[in-house]
């Protein structure tokens, strides 16, 4: 049974998940987005995660938003071994009025198990991990974990319904998705720093690993044989759950000087990075990408986007026409996506107006808002 409420919400958000701020990724960011966001509407939120570095204080408030994190014993590939997690985050909910735990996460299930406040989950997309035994098993307890979560949850919060429908997970979300964009930042108003030249400037932003197709762009771009594009990729590769693939995306960029590795790209340069760009390439490789909030944004703010046939990735590319669908893990088709965008360019304005319109902060925060009202009314009934 779930444990008892004794008292009345003292949070109107309980917001659940392994990494939070500062850890940068798809996953955090979107969560950091709507507990900020709400948090900035006047609601009380509420987070629980691990201390994934040790230098990270116990418990804060960042914006409005309470901060709470449980020690972390070890880490062993993208995951941590948290003993204390658990069990405040279960605690937690007694004093909640909705509770949100953002998905891939081994300790779903337990969570939403035990909770005492209504469950809405955020599946962010199905967990992806290399071969091999150990990540077999991993793989197996968190999609277990994450069915068990869908059962007891009231809704599932996805990005997409074309994602959701090609989950591993989908029989079990089945009857409770909602279709919500990631929280999207507007970018614009920056200088065109990053510029070395007037050639075709293509960029890339996100963590510097296996599943983001990173070397396929860069064999895509050196396939262009234009002596005046340049390739720019931005991202973190030094502090990366799993690790990072930058050897292997240097090996293939071979020394060539219009190939250059930004590195960490922090918020405040990126209305500059968008403003160097005329495309924005998403190369991703497989599910564990499902939406992009990197391609939304330098879409919002007027770049078009390559991206990956891919369930969830290729959607703001479909719904907007801003942009071109390539297929994964195939350079040429990169290439040939690369020379049509540059040969034929698009309406940015236009292109901007329409991302704008369908992926904003406001829209997905609007969303979930009235989401969690729902079901908190649907509890109280």
């Amino acid at each position: 049974m779930a444990p008892a409420r004794t008292t009345e919400p003292t949070d109107d958000l309980l917001i659940a998940l392994n990494y939070y701020a500062p850890y940068v990724s798809g996953l955090t960011n979107a969560a950091r987005d709507v507990a900020e966001g709400l948090a900035a509407r006047g609601a009380r939120v509420r987070v629980v995660t691990t201390q994934h570095e040790p230098d990270l204080p116990r418990s804060e408030v960042v914006n409005g938003v309470h901060v709470q994190r449980e020690p972390v014993l070890a880490s062993f590939g993208k995951g941590v071994i948290s003993p204390g997690y658990v069990r405040a985050a279960i605690a937690a909910t007694r004093s909640a009025t909705v509770v949100n735990l953002h998905l891939p996460m081994l300790e779903a299930g337990p969570i939403a198990r035990f909770s005492a406040a209504p469950v809405v989950l955020t599946y962010q997309c199905d967990v992806s991990l290399p071969p091999g035994r150990v990540n077999d098993v991993q793989r197996v307890a968190i999609d277990g974990s994450s069915r068990l979560a869908m059962r007891r949850s009231a809704a599932v919060g996805v990005t997409s319904d074309d994602y959701a429908q090609h989950s591993r997970l989908w029989p079990a979300m089945r009857g409770k998705t909602a279709a919500i964009p990631a929280p999207c930042h507007l970018r614009t108003g920056g200088q065109p720093t990053f510029r070395d030249g007037d050639g075709l400037h293509i960029g890339f932003l996100g963590r510097i690993v296996e599943e983001k197709g990173i070397e396929y762009l860069v064999d895509g771009f050196l396939a262009l044989g234009d002596p005046d594009a340049r390739l720019l990729i931005g991202g973190d590769f030094k502090r990366i759950a799993g690790g990072s693939v930058v050897d292997r995306v240097r090996a293939k960029i071979g020394g060539d000087p219009r190939v250059k590795l930004l590195g960490f790209v922090s918020d405040e340069a990126l209305p500059d990075l968008y403003a160097s760009l005329d495309v924005f390439a998403l190369p991703s490789i497989n599910a564990f990408e499902a939406f992009g909030i990197v391609q939304v944004e330098a879409m919002m703010a007027g770049v078009p986007a390559l991206a990956s046939n891919l369930p969830g990735v290729r959607v703001p590319v479909q719904n907007t026409g801003f942009g071109v669908v390539v297929e994964p893990r195939d350079a040429e088709s990169v290439r040939a996506g690369l020379e049509r965008l540059r040969d034929a360019p698009l309406d940015r304005a236009e292109g901007a107006r329409k991302a704008r319109e369908l992926y904003s902060l406001e829209v997905a925060l609007d969303a979930y808002s009235e989401l969690f009202d729902r079901v908190a009314a649907e509890r109280a009934r």
